[in-house]
């Protein structure tokens, strides 16, 4: 109720403003019009025959009053504008008065400068395969899981070939998988697998869980392209890059062992001067061979090298100063094989060609040069090719 005659307030004060301004328009057509007709009748006075001053200007006075009595309206006529303003104001009442509060609540709400915001449509991207967009390690031990594929589908997570759970994508075609049972340190190879129609990622996720816990730990996305760091170690410990073994052969190449964080990548310097990079296996091993020439005996060295994440920026290194010693003249040195190595790999950091691992399976009489054993001695011959 209070509605209406808020309305009808309104609606008062509106119709008086419209009968003032209809009446003060209607003055003003009137004077116009008076001023037009003596102007008229000037001009017409030009042309007649002189007369008294005084006769004149009686004649002109009554024939100007007489004409705009003839012309003016008389009665209603003289006020048909504000008298149809009122009408129609009144016809506008009476609409509202019949109409329901329903409607004239819509009215209200249509006429107010509050702009309504339209509500937020997120678009939905569906991917072709399975993706991966989180694989963290947790305080726990624990991984958490997330990616993307195709709305309201199920999806399997592979843990190294072997279906560990199936979860359901939502309305936006994401999943999470977290299970609450500790992973045991080690490498894991996680990938995932659509179901109905059955459809395989493309990339896969290495992970290292690292006994000293997930400040430690690493994981990997790799793809055709290569590998994206996921999970960065934020704390480093000794032994997580260390050096086992420098050799510097008589052919002016330097060869270092050691151990690192899997999948990462360690690069070698002597004295500042890049030499490589080569990639630490899963086993945490890496081997990296470079030419340096030939060194002055006596004359000190500071062999540099550092650990990197997918990023590129350095987490650890390692320096190790010596003096070159005088060389012995011997034309072989020894290796000792670890988890994961292959011959190609110890003859290109050694030989400076992988191609060349038949000369050392022929000195260490390996029948089948795919087939090495961890810890097992290999000479390798490197006076063969120091001339080559």
């Amino acid at each position: 109720m209070s509605k209406n005659n808020t309305f009808f307030k309104r609606l008062k004060r509106s119709t008086e403003e419209l009968i003032n301004l209809s009446i003060a328009q209607q003055n003003s057509w009137m004077e116009k019009r008076r001023n037009f007709a003596r102007r008229f009748l000037k001009t017409l006075n030009i042309f007649a025959r002189p007369a008294p001053k005084e006769e004149v200007d009686t004649k002109v006075v009554s024939a100007t009053i007489n004409e705009q009595n003839e012309k003016r309206p008389s009665g209603i006529s003289a006020y048909w504008f504000p008298i149809s303003c009122v009408a129609l104001v009144i016809l506008l009442a009476i609409w509202v008065m019949i109409t329901p509060l329903k409607s004239v609540t819509t009215v209200a709400t249509t006429n107010t400068s509050a702009v309504v915001p339209e509500p937020v449509v997120r678009k939905v991207e569906e991917v072709s395969v399975p993706t991966f967009d989180i694989v963290r390690i947790e305080d726990e031990g624990t991984v958490v899981i997330a990616g993307r594929w195709v709305a309201n589908r199920n999806i399997s997570v592979l843990i190294d070939d072997k279906v560990v759970a199936t979860e359901r994508t939502d309305d936006n075609g994401e999943f999470v998988y977290a299970p609450t049972r500790k992973f045991e340190t080690g490498n894991y190879t996680i990938s995932l697998i659509g179901v109905d129609p059955e459809v395989k990622s493309e990339e896969n996720v290495f992970v290292y869980i690292s006994p000293r816990g997930y400040k430690n730990s690493i994981s990997l996305l790799m793809s055709a392209d290569g590998s994206t760091l996921l999970q960065a170690p934020t704390l480093l410990a000794d032994g997580d890059l260390s050096v086992s073994k420098i050799d510097y052969l008589d052919t002016g190449r330097i060869v270092v062992n050691g151990n690192a964080l899997p999948r990462l990548r360690v690069s070698l310097a002597l004295n500042d001067k890049y030499l490589g990079v080569a990639k630490v296996s899963d086993h945490k091993y890496f081997g990296l061979g470079a030419d340096v020439g030939q060194l002055e005996i006596g004359k000190k060295y500071t062999l540099t090298i550092r650990l990197h994440d997918g990023d590129g920026r350095t987490i650890a290194q390692v320096g190790h100063t010596f003096e070159m010693p005088e060389m012995t003249g011997d034309d072989n040195t020894y290796y000792t094989v670890r988890k994961g190595d292959c011959l190609w790999v110890i003859a290109r950091n050694f030989l400076r060609k992988g191609v060349l691992f038949s000369i050392i399976a022929e000195r260490n009489n390996i029948e089948n040069p795919d087939l090495i054993y961890p810890e097992q001695l290999l000479q390798i011959p490197v006076g063969e090719v120091k001339n080559e």
